[in-house]
C-alpha cells in the first residue's frame, strides 16, 4: 500500500512547522475546514498529545504524515497559505502549436508596439474552439495548479463573436469538476473589444447569466478614447446589474498615451464598486512620467483596486514597487500557458515568482518574502480574499513545503509535499489525491 493511500484526507494538525516571519516551530490545529489554533511548539514538547495518538509517539521519518493519525509532520519545513493566481487565460492553454510564432513576435517585440496586432493574430485560435475539444487541456492545467499548490484562480475565457460561448462554458465545466480542490473564478472576457466586435457585449451578458463569476473587459483595444470609455461603462453597468466583480486588462501596450486604468478607477469610484475591481497588466504605466503615475496611484487607492502583473510575459510591466509603496496590493499572475502570447508555463506560482525575482531584481531576503506575498496573501487580497493567511479563523488552504525559507522555495520551485484545501489533502508531491 502506498503512502498516498494510507494518508488521511482530512488533517487535524500540522506539527513541527516553520512559519514565515516567525521564529521557532509551530503547531497548527485544523477543524471544519479552518485554522482553529496556531501555537508555538516548545523544545521537547511531545509531538502528539491529541488526535488519539499516544503521547510521545515519534514523528514520521522525513516529515511524513503518519498513518491514521490525521497529523502531518512538517519536519521543520515551511507551512504557508496556498497560492492565488489572479490572471490566467485558461481557455487558451496549450494552443500555441495551432498558431505559430507570429503573435509572439508582435507582442514581445518593439517595446510592445505591436500588442494590438498580436491580439488580432491570436484570435485565429478561436476558430478551433469547441467545448469538448477545450476541456481536456483546461483540465490538465487545473490539475497542475492544484499539484503546485494553487487554491484560487481568476480564469479568463474569451467570450466574443469568434469564440462564442464555447470557451467560457468549457472553463465553467472544469470549474465545477474541481470545486472541492480549488476555487476557479471564471471571467467572461470580450478579448476583441465591444465596439470593435459588435455582439460581444450580448455574449458576455449571456455568459454571466449562465454562471460566469466575473465580468471582464479590455477597453484599451478599442480604436478611440470615447469608445474606450463606453467599454468601461458598459462592463461596469453589467457588473453592477449582476452583482459581480469586474476584472479588466488595461493599457497592455507600449503606448504612453493609454489611460484606461485611470478610466476604470474613476468609474469604480463613481459607481461605488470599490474592492470589487481588479486590473491586469497596466503595462503602459511603465512609460508614464512620474507625476502621471502618482496621480494614478492615488486614484487606484481611492478606488480600492488591486493590480495583477505578469512581468514574464512581456517586456513592459506595471510599476510594482511604486504601487506597493502607495499601499496598493499587487499580485503576480501566470497569464498564459503555451499560447500565442507566451510559450512556456506550468501553472506553478513559485516559478512565476522565481522569474519575477530576476526581472524585478528582487534578491534580498526581504524581497523574496515580498514575492511570496505576491503569490500568497497579497494575491488573494487583490481578488478580495483578505483571509488567506496562516492565522486563526482563516480557511485551511495550506501548503507544507520541504524548503525552510522563501529563498529555498523560490530556488527549487518544487511542488509542495502536501497541498490542503479546506483542511483536506488534495495533492501530495504534485500528484492529486
Amino acid at each position: 500500500m502506498t503512502d498516498a493511500v494510507r494518508e488521511p484526507r482530512t488533517v487535524g494538525e500540522i506539527v513541527n512547522a516553520r512559519l514565515r516571519r516567525r521564529d521557532g516551530l509551530w503547531r497548527l490545529r485544523l477543524a471544519d475546514g479552518s485554522i482553529v489554533a496556531v501555537e508555538a511548539q516548545n523544545p521537547g514538547e511531545p509531538v502528539f498529545p491529541t488526535a488519539g495518538a499516544p503521547t510521545g509517539t515519534p514523528a514520521g521519518a522525513g516529515g511524513r504524515s503518519l498513518e491514521g493519525s490525521g497529523i502531518i509532520d512538517a519536519a521543520g519545513g515551511l507551512v504557508t497559505e496556498s497560492f492565488a493566481n489572479g490572471h490566467l487565460h485558461l481557455c487558451k492553454v496549450n494552443t500555441l502549436e495551432l498558431l505559430g510564432d507570429d503573435a509572439l513576435r508582435e507582442y514581445h517585440g518593439g517595446g510592445m508596439g505591436g500588442a494590438m496586432t498580436a491580439i488580432e493574430l491570436a484570435s485565429a485560435v478561436k476558430d478551433h474552439y469547441r467545448q469538448d475539444r477545450l476541456v481536456p487541456g483546461i483540465r490538465r492545467a487545473v490539475e497542475r495548479a492544484v499539484g503546485y499548490g494553487t487554491s484560487l484562480i481568476r480564469a479568463f475565457a474569451d467570450t466574443d463573436t469568434r469564440a462564442r460561448l464555447e470557451g467560457v462554458r468549457a472553463v465553467m465545466q472544469v470549474r465545477d469538476e474541481f470545486r472541492d480542490r480549488i476555487e476557479i473564478e471564471v471571467v467572461a472576457f470580450p478579448q476583441d473589444g465591444l465596439l470593435r466586435d459588435p455582439g460581444a457585449g450580448e455574449l458576455v451578458r449571456a455568459a454571466v447569466a449562465e454562471g460566469a463569476d466575473v465580468v471582464g473587459g479590455i477597453p484599451w483595444i478599442e480604436l478611440t478614447e470615447p469608445d474606450m470609455r463606453r467599454h468601461v461603462d458598459a462592463m461596469m453597468d453589467l457588473a453592477v446589474e449582476f452583482d459581480r466583480p469586474l476584472s479588466m486588462l488595461v493599457d497592455d501596450a507600449g503606448d504612453p498615451t493609454l489611460r484606461t486604468t485611470e478610466m476604470l478607477a474613476m468609474a469604480t469610484i463613481d459607481r461605488e464598486w470599490q474592492r470589487r475591481v481588479t486590473v491586469q497588466h497596466a503595462r503602459a504605466m511603465a512609460l508614464y512620467p512620474e507625476p502621471a503615475r502618482r496621480r494614478l496611484f492615488e486614484l487606484l487607492s481611492r478606488a480600492g483596486i488591486g493590480v495583477v502583473s505578469d512581468p514574464h510575459t512581456g517586456p513592459l510591466y506595471a510599476d510594482i514597487d511604486g504601487l506597493r509603496r502607495s499601499g496598493i496590493p499587487v499580485a503576480l499572475g501566470q497569464d498564459d500557458i503555451a499560447d500565442a502570447y507566451y510559450p512556456f508555463g506550468r501553472n506553478n506560482m513559485l516559478e512565476v515568482a522565481f522569474l519575477a525575482a530576476h526581472l524585478l531584481w528582487k534578491t534580498t531576503a526581504a524581497n523574496l518574502d515580498e514575492l511570496c506575498d505576491m503569490i500568497g496573501t497579497d494575491a488573494a487580497r487583490v481578488l478580495g480574499r483578505d483571509d488567506r493567511r496562516v492565522e486563526v479563523g482563516a480557511p485551511a488552504h495550506l501548503l507544507v513545503h520541504r524548503g525552510t525559507t522563501p529563498r529555498e522555495l523560490l530556488t527549487e520551485h518544487d511542488a509542495p509535499r502536501y497541498a490542503l484545501f479546506g483542511g483536506r489533502i488534495v495533492a501530495r508531491e504534485g500528484e492529486l489525491i
